[in-house]
C-alpha cells in the first residue's frame, strides 16, 4: 500500500478497486438523470467521474451538505425540514432512522477498516501501532480534560465530555489532499492511522459511557446472534448475506436492549472473514467494504450532516454561542487535539519510542495535529447521544463543533501552506 494514500478506504482517491467503485457511483447518477431525460454530455460525465474519484470529494460533499443544512435551517424551508425529520416511518422518526440505522452502516464500514488495518494493514504490528496509538489516546484525553475544566460547576453539560475527542477523517484527509505535494505522504499515513484508532476509541466510549438502561431479553438475543456470527466465521462461511441477515437482526436486538444500535455495525464487522481460502478470490471483508464505501461516503455521511448540522441562528442566545458548552467543545477540539497529538508525537520521538514521520518536519506534524481538531461527524454523533433530550444543548453543540472545525481547518491549512518543503 502506497504511503501517499495509505489507507483506510476513507483516504479517498485510491485504494483497491477505486475506479470500479466510483464508476458505479457515476453510473447510478447517470441512470437517475437519464430517467429524467436530462442525461449530461460525455464531458460532464467525465468531470463527475474525476470528482468522485478524487481524494477531497467526500470532504467537499460534507461541506456542501453542511452549508445546505445551515441555509435550510435559516430560511422559510426550516418548517418543512423540521417536519420531515420528525415524520414517523415504521415507528421511528426520519431523524432516528438516519442516526440509528443508516449510521450503523457507517459504523460497519469503520469496523471493517479497523479490522483490515489491524489484521493485515498499516497497523498489523505492535511497532506500527505505537506512534498513532499514543497520539490517538493523548488526542482524546487532553480535549476531554479541557472540556471538563471549562464545564466545571455545571453538571448539566458534563455528559458531553467526549464530544471534542473525535476527528473527522474525511474532512482532514480532504484538506491534506488539496494541499498536494506540500504534505509528505507519511503524514497522510499517520493521520489515517490516528483517525482509525480514534474511531476505535470513540466506539469504546459510546459503548461504555452512552448506554441507557439495559433490557436483558433483547440483550440475550443479541448475544445469541453474536455467537452465530462468530460460528459462521469459524466454519469458514464466505458468503456475505448470512452475516448481513444476522446483522440486521442484531441491530434490532441491540436497539431494543438500550445499547446504541450503531454498535451492531461494528460487531458484525469484527466477524467478517479477512481471508478467502481460494487465493484468487477476494476476501468477504474486502468485498463488503468495496460494496458500501461509496454509499457511506457520498450518501449516508452527507445525509447525516444535512440532518444534524442545521443551526437556527435566530434561535441562538448568548449561552449557545459563548457559553461553557460551545466554548468547552471548541477549545477541546481546537486546542486539545493539537496539544494532545503534537505533544504525544514530539514526546514519543524525544523518548525514542517512535520516529517522526519520514520526510516530515515538525511544522508539518503540527499542522496535521491542528487539522485533527475537525471533529464534525463523530462529534455531532456523540453530541446527539449526550444531549438526546435537549435541543437547546444540541444547538450549542452544533455551534461549538462547527466553529472548532472551521478554525482548525483554516489554521491547519495555513500552517501547512506556509511550511517549508518536506525533507528529502
Amino acid at each position: 500500500m502506497s504511503t501517499t494514500v495509505a489507507c483506510s478506504s476513507r483516504c479517498r482517491g485510491v485504494g483497491y478497486h477505486s475506479e470500479e467503485r466510483f464508476d458505479l457511483l457515476t453510473s447510478v447518477i447517470a441512470t437517475m438523470l437519464a430517467m429524467r431525460a436530462v442525461l449530461p454530455p460525455p464531458r460532464t460525465m467525465h468531470v463527475l467521474n474525476r470528482f468522485f474519484r478524487s481524494e477531497p470529494a467526500p470532504g467537499l460533499l460534507l461541506i456542501v451538505a453542511t452549508l445546505a443544512a445551515l441555509v435550510v435551517a435559516n430560511t422559510s424551508l426550516f418548517s418543512t425540514y423540521d417536519e420531515v425529520l420528525h415524520d414517523s416511518v415504521l415507528g421511528l422518526s426520519v431523524h432516528a432512522w438516519i442516526n440509528d440505522a443508516l449510521m450503523a452502516v457507517f459504523f460497519l464500514l469503520v469496523g471493517l477498516e479497523i479490522k483490515r488495518e489491524l489484521v493485515g494493514g498499516e497497523l498489523a504490528t505492535w511497532a506500527s501501532r505505537v506512534l498513532p496509538g499514543i497520539a490517538a489516546l493523548s488526542g482524546m484525553i487532553v480535549p476531554a480534560i479541557i472540556f471538563l475544566v471549562v464545564a466545571r460547576g455545571d453538571a448539566t453539560i458534563r455528559d458531553g465530555w467526549a464530544i471534542p475527542t473525535a476527528t473527522d477523517i474525511a474532512f482532514a484527509l480532504g484538506i491534506l489532499s488539496l494541499l498536494g505535494s506540500r504534505v509528505p505522504g507519511s503524514l497522510k499515513l499517520l493521520l489515517t492511522s490516528i483517525a482509525i484508532l480514534d474511531d476505535l476509541g470513540a466506539i469504546v466510549v459510546i459503548a461504555v459511557f452512552y448506554t441507557s438502561d439495559i433490557a436483558m431479553l433483547p440483550l440475550g438475543g443479541a448475544a445469541l446472534l453474536i455467537v452465530g456470527l462468530i460460528a459462521m466465521n469459524r466454519r469458514g462461511v464466505m458468503a456475505l448475506w448470512p452475516y448481513l441477515a444476522l446483522g440486521a437482526a442484531l441491530w434490532y436486538c441491540v436497539f431494543e436492549s438500550g445499547i446504541h444500535a450503531t454498535l451492531a455495525g461494528v460487531i458484525v464487522a469484527m466477524t467478517i472473514p479477512t481471508r478467502h481460502p481460494v487465493p484468487q478470490q477476494q476476501a468477504p471483508l474486502h468485498r463488503l467494504e468495496h460494496a458500501i464505501d461509496t454509499w457511506v461516503s457520498f450518501a449516508i455521511v452527507p445525509l447525516f450532516a444535512f440532518a444534524n448540522a442545521g443551526v437556527r441562528f435566530s434561535g441562538l442566545n448568548r449561552d449557545d454561542v459563548i457559553g461553557q458548552l460551545p466554548i468547552g467543545i471548541a477549545l477541546g477540539l481546537f486546542l486539545g487535539k493539537q496539544i494532545g497529538i503534537f505533544g504525544a508525537i514530539w514526546g514519543a520521538a524525544k523518548l525514542g519510542l517512535a520516529q517522526r514521520p519520514a520526510g516530515a518536519r515538525w511544522i508539518h506534524v503540527y499542522g496535521m495535529a491542528v487539522l485533527c481538531g475537525i471533529g464534525f461527524t463523530m462529534s455531532l454523533f456523540i453530541g446527539g447521544l449526550a444531549y438526546a433530550d435537549s435541543e437547546h444543548f444540541m444547538g450549542a453543540t452544533r455551534v461549538g463543533v462547527l466553529a472548532a472545525s472551521l478554525i482548525s481547518a483554516t489554521v491547519g491549512s495555513l500552517v501547512l501552506i506556509r511550511a517549508p518543503s518536506a525533507e528529502k
